[in-house]
């Protein structure tokens, strides 16, 4: 059910067939899988379709984590090898691949790390890092991310030395995009905080331009993606100065080195 309304969340409306396709599921199990979302007001159900609920094109967090997982693994990992040994404050936004940044980093001891995530915030307590610094504000129930006035006050005092900024589209032409601008103010705040700015993001954002610019290409340094980014987007970003990393993308039926199967089988892209 995650990997469906993904999918209209990516692409707009679409009708049943094309979903049990995409899917690799059957028209019952797609038609009882719209009904059950629709009635959790996840979804519009449309004349042989469905549709994302309108004005809402963003994937609440809590749906997101099982998305091309191991190859947002694979990022983190090369990011963590970006990072500086030694005393270091490192800032990261939400997200599920900055998440992932955080957890390689959890042998770290020399660390402190900066967000306004709560996710991220209480998972670094819980793995043991003794400086974490969560700056306050509202929360966006979408993101679990704390923006607005006193999130953007909270990050002009503090002095980032690497930023892991996660994005909901990253392109030559537009630049860092998110779905939420007082989200996207936010986060700028950090980054104009930061000595180095790695942009972390697995290729399905690579290309793709959402509401609110966050960056444009100047801001940022690094980007860290996998293989399936589209080549001349790539290019575009190094012909613009930045440093591009690109690990391997995940393949169908891959498994992670925890014996985990990889993100399209269990979201139901295999059978049903």
């Amino acid at each position: 059910m995650v990997a469906l309304l993904a999918l209209l969340t990516e692409q707009g409306q679409l009708p049943l067939s094309y979903l049990a396709d995409a899917l690799d599921a059957s028209a019952a199990t797609i038609r009882r899988d719209v009904a059950l979302l629709a009635s959790q007001g996840l979804l519009e159900r449309t004349h042989g379709g469905a549709r994302p609920v309108k004005g809402n094109r963003e994937l609440p967090v809590r749906l997101r984590d099982g998305r091309n997982q191991e190859s947002k693994r694979r990022i983190a990992r090369k990011v963590a090898t970006l990072i500086p040994q030694g005393k270091h404050a490192i800032g990261l936004t939400g997200g599920t691949t900055t998440a992932e940044v955080l957890r390689v980093l959890r042998s770290r001891s020399d660390l402190t790390i900066i967000t306004n995530s709560l996710s991220i915030g209480l998972e670094a307590a819980e793995q043991g890092q003794a400086r974490v610094l969560i700056a306050g504000g509202v929360l966006r129930s979408n993101s679990l991310e704390l923006v607005g006035s006193l999130a953007e006050s909270t990050m002009k005092l503090v002095n980032v030395g690497t930023a892991v900024i996660g994005a909901d589209g990253v392109s030559v032409s537009g630049g860092l995009t998110t779905h939420d601008e007082i989200e996207a103010r936010t986060n700028y705040a950090m980054i104009d905080r930061a000595q180095t700015v790695i942009v972390a993001v697995d290729s399905s954002k690579i290309g793709h331009r959402t509401l609110a610019k966050m960056a444009g290409l100047t801001d940022f340094q690094v980007l860290v993606t996998d293989s399936g980014a589209p080549e001349e987007e790539l290019q575009g970003f190094r012909d613009a100065g930045i440093e591009v990393h690109v690990v391997e993308a995940a393949r169908l039926g891959e498994t992670t080195p925890r014996g985990r199967r990889t993100s399209r089988e269990v979201l139901g892209f295999v059978g049903d």
